[in-house]
């Protein structure tokens, strides 16, 4: 559904809390046993999002807080993982920022972020209804760079902590009939690159999830069911446990599965080449 934007276009960044609790910032790795941090997980009422809660609730040692716009479905998953949740459409005026309060006033900080949500459209861009291409842009654009302003001061106030980007690999080399979403995922991709620049010097890292096509119901909710037969489609805990790893072993960038990366490399490479191959294989 489309969702009608009013008011102000974003809220103001909630201020850093200070001074923040005792037990100072959470290991970027978490490789102790005990307490890790905090993590707030977007998109968490299914697909990757849900995955991901359930990797951080095995491993232990993470307290939860779960946000997505299925309230029931996201009840059930933070009711399982021992997790909070928030339910909320961060397209909403606000919302960003009304969840960021949510998570510190829960818990005073947030050590890890994992934006998970996203949507896609399927089909010709010129027969795309205005509505969708806005929505699309909206909830894997902007809600996504709203929510990590919000959260990035607090994590620069604390000293360190860790932003995880889920991405596509139609965001790094382009995918025919899903030019609205190939270009949200790209900007992602971008905004991942230039904020791990900025926040070098701070102790916080971006990490850049770049899955292939995955097993969830983002299919069924754009509409159009996947018909290629390569690359074939991953369960969502395949890009969980990927996600896991970048965080323990301070990745800036991983593809799911790991042989995505080569189309990638060869688009960089060789331009004019990957063209003509996916003009022909697409």
């Amino acid at each position: 559904m489309s969702h009608a934007m009013s008011g102000p276009r974003s809220a103001p960044a909630v201020p850093p809390s200070t001074p923040l609790p005792a037990h100072g910032p959470a290991p970027a790795g978490g490789g102790a046993s005990g307490y890790r941090g905090t993590a707030l997980v977007t998109g968490a009422s299914s697909g990757i999002g849900a995955a991901v809660v359930g990797r951080l609730a095995a491993e232990g040692g993470w307290r939860l807080v779960l946000s997505g716009r299925d309230e029931a479905r996201l009840a059930r998953i933070a009711g399982q993982a021992s997790g909070t949740a928030f339910a909320a459409d961060l397209t909403r005026p606000g919302a960003e920022a009304r969840l960021t309060r949510f998570a510190l006033d829960r818990w005073g900080r947030v050590d890890l972020l994992v934006a998970g949500a996203g949507i896609g459209w399927a089909g010709a861009f010129g027969s795309m209804p205005a509505a969708d291409l806005d929505e699309v842009i909206d909830v894997d654009v902007r809600a996504t760079l709203r929510l990590v302003r919000q959260v990035v001061p607090h994590m620069v106030a604390a000293g360190g902590g860790r932003v995880v980007l889920i991405g596509s690999l139609a965001g790094v080399v382009a995918v025919r009939d899903e030019a609205v979403y190939s270009a949200a995922k790209a900007a992602l991709a971008a905004f991942a690159d230039a904020l791990r620049y900025e926040l070098a010097p701070t102790g916080v890292r971006v990490t850049h999830v770049v899955p292939g096509v995955v097993d969830t119901p983002f299919f069924d909710r754009r509409g159009t069911p996947y018909r290629r037969a390569r690359p074939r489609p991953v369960p969502p805990e395949r890009v969980a446990d990927a996600v896991w790893r970048a965080v323990t072993r301070d990745r800036d960038e991983v593809f799911v599965p790991g042989w995505l990366s080569l189309p990638a490399r060869v688009r960089g490479a060789a331009p004019g080449l990957y063209r003509r191959l996916a003009a022909r294989f697409g």
